[in-house]
């Protein structure tokens, strides 16, 4: 199994760099002198292959679109550097996988009721072309909240829907759990992205015919349901009952004792489920599989060699999807999330979250090397942003992670210091539990001074101002990277919406489900 892709780095030679990294070019036309600089040799090359970039005009067959929670602009900026730096560069010229997309936009996330958005409002935009409000899934925003005969009045198709209604294969992975609000608004309506399992719904959403969200997944009524769901989040699928496989002394949550793992292999002898690593590397690559390897998220990228069951990365997931939904004729659209971005900056952790941003980038970069940009459409982008911020005045080639080193006049290095004269990181918080304001602490003598070991440590938490529990989400515009068929249609600032009808324009998907259902 794939368990890493090699990432094209422009620390050796900028002008190398801006000529391999750009895609469907001739790249011929380079500068014929070069003067020596190779800021200036390598923009000169970056603009020769630009010129040569030809839109690919035809419709997709496939669409894959790729969704890291919570990775705004400076978490893209961070992590490029962390990616370098683990390979022993200085990081500043480096560039992730899908930083050498052609086309790039900036996506405004806001929902119809929130300026700072949620995950399930955000998503929701990205799969049924319509904004919403926060907090539900796959519903217009005539829906009230929690109430679920305003959510059944409301529905709105999703991409999930309407390819399979186009005979496509679907499927969804995500490091989260899969009924979490972005996998699950691809295949679920819900009036409330809390209703994971049918023991969270208040009894008169159930008694007005309203299901939850790991039934949806399991009774998906298009074509012959999902073909494929890895992630998280297997408690919702197995009854209070039953003891969970990997968690000693755990169960299920399911308070109407059915076992939705056993009703999904029930469907065929083609439907596999899988709970562990050695079980999902052994699944045939024309399975339908459920793999659900956690009883809630996955595992962080940092941690997850010492999961006790063993748990495939996000890499892995992703070459497995495509194998197998590529055995469709028809094509496929696949949804890939990276959660746990998402929860690493809650937890105010810059680490985990540079980390599981850099296996991201290589779980897209495995896609793309095993798909043709002639016939495949991929999308990547985000949510939602968080409150890190990137600050300081560091020295060029600074650890990312470490204390703000700048320069003195002599061009050595010396530390940034506050007006309180202590030292500070590169990268920080607006809020979160790294908090200077501790609870019950002595603030007679300020904010402790990070050490500068201290910072190196995975579990360290960056130094934030406002006190909360959980760092918060950012309202700030994150940016959509695409390459493949109809990807030119990305440009400018547009609505999040605007993300679901460019896909449904490369794949002509209502024209399709329509013609299909006549």
């Amino acid at each position: 199994m794939l368990k890493s892709v090699l990432l094209i780095s422009c620390a050796a030679g900028l002008a190398a760099c801006a000529q391999l990294n750009a895609p469907n070019t001739e790249l011929g036309n380079a500068p014929a002198q070069a003067t020596g600089d190779p800021w200036f040799d390598g923009a000169q090359a970056a603009l020769a292959a630009r010129k040569q970039v030809r839109p690919v005009t035809g419709r997709a067959r496939n669409v894959i679109l790729f969704v890291a929670d919570g990775m705004d602009p400076t978490t893209v900026a961070a992590a490029r550097i962390f990616d370098g730096q683990s390979r022993g560069e200085e990081g500043e010229e480096n560039l992730l996988s899908f930083e050498t997309f052609p086309n790039i936009a900036m996506s405004k996330t806001y929902t119809t009721d929130h300026q700072v958005p949620d995950s399930a409002g955000t998503m929701s935009a990205m799969v049924t072309g319509v904004k919403t409000k926060s907090g539900v899934l796959s519903v217009t925003d005539a829906v009230r909240r929690g109430d679920c005969a305003s959510a059944l009045a409301a529905v709105a198709p999703t991409l999930g829907e309407l390819a399979k209604q186009a005979d496509m294969s679907v499927g969804v992975v995500s490091t989260a759990e899969i009924t979490h609000a972005t996998p699950g608004a691809v295949y679920a309506h819900s009036a409330a992205r809390g209703w994971a399992t049918d023991a969270r719904m208040p009894d008169e959403a159930k008694a007005a015919g309203c299901i939850d969200i790991a039934r949806q997944l399991i009774e998906f009524p298009y074509g012959d349901g999902l073909d494929l769901a890895l992630g998280g989040g297997r408690a919702h699928f197995l009854p209070k009952t039953t003891a969970d496989p990997e968690d000693e002394g755990a169960t299920g949550a399911r308070g109407d004792d059915r076992d939705l793992t056993a009703e999904w292999t029930a469907k065929s002898g083609d439907h596999l489920y899988v709970w562990n690593e050695a079980q999902f590397a052994a699944a045939p690559a024309d399975a339908k599989i459920l793999g659900l390897f956690e009883r809630s998220h996955l595992e962080f990228e940092t941690d997850r060699s010492e999961d006790t069951g063993g748990e495939p990365s996000l890499v892995d997931m992703t070459v497995k999807a495509i194998e197998s939904l590529s055995n469709n004729p028809n094509g496929f659209f696949l949804m890939v999330e990276s959660g746990k971005v998402d929860h690493a900056h809650h937890g105010g952790n810059g680490y985990r979250a540079l980390s599981d941003t850099q296996e991201y980038s290589q779980a897209v970069a495995a896609a793309r090397a095993m798909t043709s940009e002639r016939d495949t459409l991929i999308v990547v982008t985000a949510d939602h942003g968080h409150t890190m911020v990137f600050q300081g005045y560091p020295r060029k080639g600074n650890d990312i992670l470490g204390l703000a080193n700048t320069l003195d006049d002599n061009g050595d290095s010396m530390p940034r210091h506050g007006r309180d004269g202590k030292p500070y990181t590169t990268l920080g918080y607006g809020n979160g539990p790294g908090t200077v304001f501790k609870p019950n602490a002595d603030l007679s003598e300020g904010r402790a001074a990070p050490d500068a070991v201290g910072v190196q440590d995975k579990n360290y938490r960056q130094q934030a101002l406002i006190p909360t529990g959980s760092e918060t989400h950012g309202g700030q515009d994150v940016t959509i990277y695409a390459s493949g068929p109809r990807a030119y249609l990305f440009g400018g600032v547009v609505e999040q919406n605007y993300i679901f009808h460019v896909i449904d324009d490369a794949l002509e998907l209502r024209k399709r489900a329509e013609k299909a259902t006549r």
